[in-house]
């Protein structure tokens, strides 16, 4: 069995919030939109000129938070009251998670994506991350129905802060790096060989224009080098993560990473920042000699992920033995695996973390 879930289409394009109306009138007249103050000012007075001047009635609702189900519920609420038959999700990958949550929750109500970051595939991707009020990962739900469109404005991405496309970057690089492992048990899966394809060639992609891109998003231009990175960042870790079999292939990387989502002290590390620390612990997993893929870890230099968990407080070892305990990682999927995920070895791989690389 394989199953590939995609949206309808994917545009990207310098100055498309400025056409949003455009793309969306002949999908709706009455929409619902769920961002946040941040990502609405990064995307107007343009998108609301557009939706103006294609006579597109609209409401607009601000995640105050994380995307939670009590987030979710609320916004369905709203979005149900106003008669909504299209939910727009501008912003990152809390609102997008949010608006894609709520649309897929109502049957008659069609979703469009507009990231104004690359900081993650959320735009994308087949499932929604559901937090708790503190931000700790909960669960994920998976999507029934895909964005009708996925509008990507480069301008907007490049004029957002540098620091969310270097956490894009490695967030995508992790696909590779957590998707290869299996292929050594498991050579035959069409769909685990196909999301391997598609997470190297955001590899290539980042190998060849990443330290352009990251230089001229900090000089806020849009370059054929930043458009890739763009591209790879939300298109290509979002094809990685839609292909699918009966045999799920969750990422050790991610896995890790939702345990720290519960430390308080990391809640200021973007999302592709607590996946880059992670992707050096697994790597130091997969090493079983206490040195990461050298490769690996000039990427994360390269792209600033953190290479220890130095905000903690209190008893170090304690809490990573703490951590290594919670990771949920089922043992079917570990068994699938060319290297250990006992609690043990991962509590070494965290303290090995504390040597510097």
């Amino acid at each position: 069995m394989l199953a590939i879930k995609s949206p309808h289409s994917y545009l990207q394009q310098p100055g498309l919030a400025g056409r949003v109306g455009e793309y969306i009138a002949p999908l709706a007249t009455r929409i619902a939109i769920i961002s946040s103050p941040q990502a609405w000012r990064a995307v107007n007075p343009q998108l609301e000129a557009s939706l103006q001047a294609h006579h597109i009635e609209y409401h607009v609702d601000f995640l105050a938070a994380e995307c939670s189900a009590e987030a979710i519920a609320e916004h369905q609420a709203r979005v149900q009251q106003y008669g909504a038959s299209l939910v727009l999700g501008i912003g990152g990958g809390r609102v997008l998670d949010t608006a894609k949550a709520v649309a897929n929750n109502l049957d008659q109500v069609a979703l469009v994506t507009l990231p104004t970051l690359a900081a993650t595939c959320a735009a994308w991707s087949p499932v929604s991350i559901i937090y708790n009020a503190q931000g700790g990962q909960q669960h994920s739900v998976d999507l029934v129905r895909m964005p009708v469109m996925v509008l990507v404005d480069s301008e907007v991405i490049a004029h957002s802060d540098v620091r969310y496309l270097k956490a894009g970057i490695v967030d995508a690089l992790a696909k590779w790096y957590e998707f290869i492992p299996y292929q050594q048990k498991n050579a035959d899966s069409l769909a685990m060989n196909l999301k391997v394809q598609a997470a190297r060639m955001a590899v290539d992609t980042f190998e060849q224009y990443g330290a352009e891109a990251v230089g001229d998003n900090q000089q806020q231009k849009v370059t054929p080098a930043l458009i890739k990175v763009i591209d790879a960042n939300i298109a290509l870790a979002g094809m990685a993560n839609s292909m699918r079999d009966e045999t799920p292939a969750p990422g050790v990387a991610h896995a890790i990473h939702n345990r720290l989502t519960h430390q308080p002290e990391l809640h200021h590390w973007l999302h592709g920042e607590k996946v880059g620390f992670c992707l050096l612990v697994q790597s130091l997993l997969e090493s079983g000699n206490g040195q990461p893929d050298a490769r690996l870890l000039a990427l994360l230099r390269q792209y600033d992920a953190p290479l220890t968990l130095s905000p903690l407080r209190g008893d170090r070892a304690a809490t990573f033995a703490a951590i290594a305990r919670e990771v949920k990682f089922s043992a079917a999927n570990a068994a699938r695996l060319p290297f250990s995920l006992a609690a043990s070895a991962i509590e070494q791989a965290l303290l090995a973390t504390d040597r510097a690389f």
